[in-house]
């Protein structure tokens, strides 16, 4: 403290950091010199010490919109609940959004403006001003929009919804490009083309399990990773155990046991990508025994002909018996439902399956009806990420256009598709090829450490925004994501970013607004103004903050029509082909099933060490990769628990240790989600493998997305092991049979036809 004296040190403590100087490496700019264990010296004069302050926002921790509530105290978040308010959560949130506090005060955040000083993906910048970051990329962008290259331009965001989304679509159109996109790796475009396909509406419905009785999963982990998790499972939960007409029952039908199908009555192993061929063989049973008696019954008789029920059960491996019990169940239960997505939409002939999935619900009447199928309004405000979001094939013609020298400016906004596309896809190369890259990222991923400039957002807890969720709730519902602290750092919402972009630019007559809190209510004083009456017009700050308060707005809509007319042509023209899988089964014997991490996501949690200590709900296993195979798949190859193995496609190879698990098809292994970041900050980079990563560059060619269940993979061991750090601790029956087993000498083949949880399968 020789140069600093006591007046300067207690103002250092009262800012609570000490920014770094200008040509640090960015490993240096982000340290915090000193971690103070004291509250602030000087508090700012608004803070009332001792006295919590609650403020309601959103959660942006993954794309269900769920509603938050916020405590703070001395200006400091300190806990994240759910706002019991928000229909979309009621209060519930989980684990990943409980973890946002650790985004706000993650140590690896990015702190100030960067500019690169090395070569391109070393990690190497060093700090600047934002008048030199925002200067530097108005220049570029200028140049191209007043030469008519406005084209040349592209941005790629994570996907956002309401406002934000339809800020940026006045950026890019007054810029003069369409080459703006979002990109989700978890995005079920299979699920919206199905829908389109099926309903003419390229949207999500409501699935009511709240008040449905009999619920037939395809795949979709809607208690894990699917679509909604937080508002499926307070459906699963009530209709389990909150209402008088009885509780509900749950199919799952996968070739690994989610967590959905470990709470299941009934779980079923089906060969990877024949869901669709199942689903068709209950219709089929459904039709052929008088389930169904529209007019058009003769056309879907003959369009089913094909799936009869023998047939179905050779293509599937499950029992005959058990698909007639089952069609049976689902067509005589009402109200039911059934519902796909997850591995059944993620293979090749992903959309065809999750359409034979539609027609179960259309033939047994669950459309448009309480229990069943429910279709929302058309979003109350701002813009839906889903016209925009990048399929596999889109992010592959961007990358073309990148090699092709099409594209001179790359804006990332936090998407990180460096990490969660295969290698096969060659996108990092491709982004080498791009002149100028600018990234809006809050931390150092894959993709930001490819940028030549980083202009660092605020987090979600620091930012204006809004959101309506998808999908709705059956009615219009929007909410206000508003800062609940003062920003940390130096760094700048992603909407005041392209604002102040757009005035360096002179777009301020196509953008006009100072901030984006400016532009928030302007968008919403329209929303108010549409619904107020004539003498209440002048009172949208009551109505503003009101919103702000509450956390949640709801607005009466007339929702989709209830009836629906199915289009003729779309039965005679029903099936499903068979699945395509990368590499020769004889060379490659075992399907890679990558799942969603509970815990990570696609990987976007993978930095927080609460994540990374979080259970795996099914193997108890923290930190780390592992590779799930049948307890006979691991006898036949001489394998047992923690033994490393190489897993090789034809696209690349990774090692991680065995987990033997029971819910599992012998010839498919699995691999979670999130792991093995080349950068991403210190809790997450070079932990456990990235299966992504291996995987092959086939699509679904209806939707053009990512066909990331169709990868045939060999396995070998490595003769080394690994302990797997885990809170389960060993397997043992402790002699008293607890385990349900299938033996060859009963009749039973390999694939075990197990309606059973929990399972084993040996072989005698």
């Amino acid at each position: 403290m020789s140069n600093i004296d006591r007046r300067d040190f207690l103002k250092l403590v009262g800012a609570g950091s000490v920014g770094a100087g200008a040509g640090f490496m960015l490993a240096e700019s982000i340290k915090h010199p000193v971690e103070y264990l004291i509250p602030y010296v000087v508090p700012p004069e608004d803070f009332s010490h001792g006295i919590a302050t609650w403020y309601n926002s959103v959660c942006s921790m993954c794309p269900a919109g769920c509603g938050i509530t916020v405590r703070t105290r001395e200006g400091r978040a300190k806990k994240i609940e759910g706002n019991p308010s928000h229909p979309v959560n009621q209060g519930r949130l989980c684990a990943l959004g409980q973890a946002g506090l650790q985004v706000l005060y993650n140590p690896d955040r990015l702190t100030a403006p960067m500019e690169r000083t090395g070569d391109r993906g070393s990690g190497s910048f060093a700090q600047i001003t934002w008048e030199d970051g925002l200067t530097r990329t108005a220049e570029h962008l200028a140049s191209l929009h007043k030469n008519g290259q406005g084209n040349r331009v592209a941005f790629l965001s994570t996907g956002v919804r309401g406002h934000f989304a339809s800020l940026l679509e006045l950026f890019m159109e007054a810029l003069g490009s369409d080459r703006l996109l979002h990109y989700d790796f978890a995005h079920p475009h299979t699920l919206y083309a199905a829908n389109k396909r099926f309903f003419g509406e390229e949207s999500l419905p409501y699935y009511d399990l709240q008040n449905t009785r009999f619920l037939l999963s395809f795949g979709a982990d809607y208690l894990g990773r699917w679509i909604s998790p937080v508002h499926h499972g307070l459906g699963f939960g009530h209709s389990r155990q909150g209402r008088a007409t009885g509780r509900l029952r749950t199919v799952q039908i996968e070739p690994r046991m989610s967590i959905s199908g470990a709470a299941a009555d009934q779980w079923i192993p089906a060969r990877p990508g024949t869901e669709g061929h199942l689903a068709l063989g209950l219709a089929h049973h459904i039709v052929a025994e008088g389930g169904y008696a529209g007019d058009d019954r003769e056309n879907w008789v003959a369009a089913l002909r094909p799936y009869s029920v023998s047939r179905v059960a050779d293509q599937t491996g499950v029992a005959p018996d058990t698909i007639t019990r089952l069609a049976d169940a689902f067509a005589d239960t009402q109200p039911s439902l059934a519902i796909g997505g997850g591995a059944a939409g993620n293979c090749s002939n992903g959309v065809a399956t999750l359409v034979a999935v539609n027609a179960l619900n259309y033939l047994v009447g669950n459309l448009g009806k309480r229990g069943g199928l429910l279709f929302n309004p058309t979003p109350a405000f701002g813009s839906s990420s889903h016209p925009r979001q990048a399929s596999y094939r889109m992010l592959s013609e961007l990358a073309e256009d990148a090699r092709n020298g099409q594209i001179e400016v790359l804006i990332i906004n936090g998407a990180n598709p460096v990490f969660n596309l295969p290698s096969a896809a060659g996108f990092e190369q491709a982004m080498a090829e791009i002149p100028f890259i600018v990234s809006l990222s809050s931390f150092l991923d894959e993709t930001t450490a490819m940028a030549d400039l980083i202009l660092p957002s605020h987090t979600y807890l620091e930012s204006w925004g809004d959101d309506s969720p998808e999908p709705g709730m059956g009615f219009a519902v929007g909410a206000i994501s508003q800062p609940v602290v003062s920003p940390l750092y130096n760094t700048r919402a992603s909407g005041d970013i392209i604002l102040g972009l757009a005035q360096q630019m002179d777009l301020g007559e196509a953008l006009p607004w100072d901030s984006m809190e400016d532009f928030l209510k302007a968008r919403w004083r329209e929303i108010y103004e549409r619904g107020a009456p004539a003498d209440k017009l002048n009172d949208f700050e009551s109505f503003w903050r009101s919103i702000l308060q509450a956390g949640v707005w709801g607005e009466k809509t007339q929702n989709s029509a209830s009836t629906f007319a199915l289009d003729p042509n779309l039965v005679d023209n029903i099936g499903v082909e068979a699945a395509v899988f990368s590499g020769d089964s004889e060379v490659y014997p075992f399907v890679l099933h990558p799942y969603l991490s509970n815990a990570f996501y696609d990987g976007r949690g993978a930095n927080l060490p609460w994540m990374q200590e979080l259970p795996d709900p099914l193997t108890s296993v923290v930190y780390g990769s592992w590779v799930e195979m049948n307890p006979l798949t691991a006898k036949k190859l001489g394998l047992s628990e923690g033994d490393l193995v190489r897993v090789e496609s034809p696209h690349g190879e990774i090692t991680a240790p065995v987990f033997v698990y029971p819910g599992i098809m012998p010839d498919v292994i699995a691999m979670p989600i999130g792991q093995g970041h080349a950068e991403f900050g210190r809790y997450a980079k070079d932990r456990g493998v990235n299966p992504i990563s291996i995987l092959a560059p086939l699509m679904d060619p209806d939707s053009g997305s990512l066909a990331w269940g169709g990868t045939r993979v060999k396995i070998e061991a490595t003769g080394r092991q690994a302990k797997l750090l885990k809170i389960g601790g060993e397997s043992r029956q402790l002699g008293r049979e607890i385990i349900q087993t299938s033996s060859n000498r009963e009749g039973a083949n390999e694939h075990a036809q197990i309606n059973s949880i929990p399972i084993s399968v040996v072989s005698s």
